[in-house]
């Protein structure tokens, strides 16, 4: 990382040096045997995952997200037959669905694709119709042609593999890099219920039977809220001031179950703990607005004033990402480099198949 500022604005700011071979590419054998990095103080703490219940108090509130990583990558090829590759971001109702689309050469629009071998070879086709969400934006819209009374969810389960992140690299092949066995288990959390994501809320990942049943005896509540993780999480910054970052959206939904349980929560006293930044953005999108579903584009930096959420259970995030700059805001920029230098010398592993860390607000003045 660089020399700290007074206040973190550029991109290289959040910039530091990790060995390639922390990037963990396989899960844990247990869930909870990752490690924990207990960063609410310096120096931090070097515990396993199974230590959170110990680490958090009666009348506390554990919010999950519990949405459901789909198996939205599915190869095909164009008419012409150069090869091609589909993530379906969104399915937007009846056939149609919004795709990032991986090709040579991008078809023309009416287009048809041959997906999973195509309709006359037990796949499926679709007609690309245009962009989305508007002309010039970052996905394309396709109409699905299948078996009659297919869906474009039962496609997806059928055709479809998971999307690992790309950092995730298991090459089988020279282009393919395919999800494994253990992914269609470990890449899903235990209490994953509403399909919709591609990438999985990796903080929860960690989260197996025992813990929960231990946090419930301490009496650590839990509430859910559902965000779909959009491929957007791994899109690079690419501007050195981030202030010109444009974020990508994605749908949540908060029941109103879970606006009580905040509430309750916080009038007996206990701490909002949310599990991964998908939670905390879904939580302070919701602060906001005040609309419990929506589409969030919101963009958490240093400077920003946390209004729900007090505790963060959290994967060790990408350099220069926008989540980097977000638990950067939450704990304090100086204190999130120090416990980022602490877990690579001391070898935590990193990413979705990570370790993990648990952080503690800090007053506003410290994430500047």
């Amino acid at each position: 990382m660089t020399t700290p500022q007074t206040q973190p604005h550029t991109l290289s700011d959040f910039d530091y040096v990790l060995p390639p071979e922390l990037i963990a590419q396989h899960p844990t054998a247990q869930r909870s045997a990752s490690r924990l990095l207990d960063g609410r103080h310096l120096p931090p703490a070097d515990r396993h995952f199974h230590d959170l219940p110990q680490l958090l108090q009666a009348g506390d509130l554990l919010v999950f997200n519990d949405t459901r990583v789909v198996r939205a990558r599915i190869f095909g090829e164009k008419a012409s037959g150069g090869k091609l590759e589909i993530l379906i971001e969104r399915v937007l109702g009846g056939d149609e669905v919004a795709v990032h689309l991986k090709v040579s050469k991008k078809p023309a629009i009416g287009g048809l694709l041959h997906l999973a071998g195509g309709l006359h070879d037990g796949g499926f086709d679709a007609v690309l119709l245009g962009r989305y969400p508007h002309a010039d934006g970052p996905l394309f819209r396709l109409r699905l042609i299948g078996p009659p009374d297919a869906t474009p969810w039962s496609l997806m389960e059928q055709h479809g593999h998971l999307p690992l992140p790309p950092y995730i690299a298991r090459q089988q092949a020279a282009d393919f890099d395919p999800d494994e066995a253990e992914d269609n288990e470990r890449y899903q959390t235990v209490f994953a219920r509403e399909p919709g994501a591609v990438a999985a809320p990796t903080a929860a990942l960690h989260f197996d039977a025992a813990v929960l049943e231990q946090l419930a005896q301490r009496g650590v509540q839990r509430a859910n809220l559902t965000l779909h993780v959009g491929a957007g999480t791994f899109q690079p910054v690419k501007t050195e001031n981030i202030a010109e970052h444009r974020m990508h959206s994605e749908w949540y939904h908060i029941p109103a179950s879970t606006v009580q349980a905040i509430a309750d929560c916080k009038a007996r006293g206990g701490r909002v703990v949310a599990v991964g930044t998908t939670s905390v953005r879904t939580l302070e999108s919701w602060a906001r607005s005040g609309q419990t579903e929506g589409d969030t584009q919101i963009f958490i930096t240093p400077g920003f004033d946390f209004q729900v959420v007090d505790v963060l259970i959290t994967n060790f995030h990408l350099p220069k990402s926008t989540l980097m700059m977000l638990v950067s805001a939450f704990a304090g920029y100086t204190h999130i480099r120090q416990l980022y230098e602490h877990a690579v010398a001391q070898q935590y592993r990193f990413f979705s198949y990570g370790d993990s860390m648990l952080l503690e607000r800090q007053p506003l003045s410290a994430s500047r």
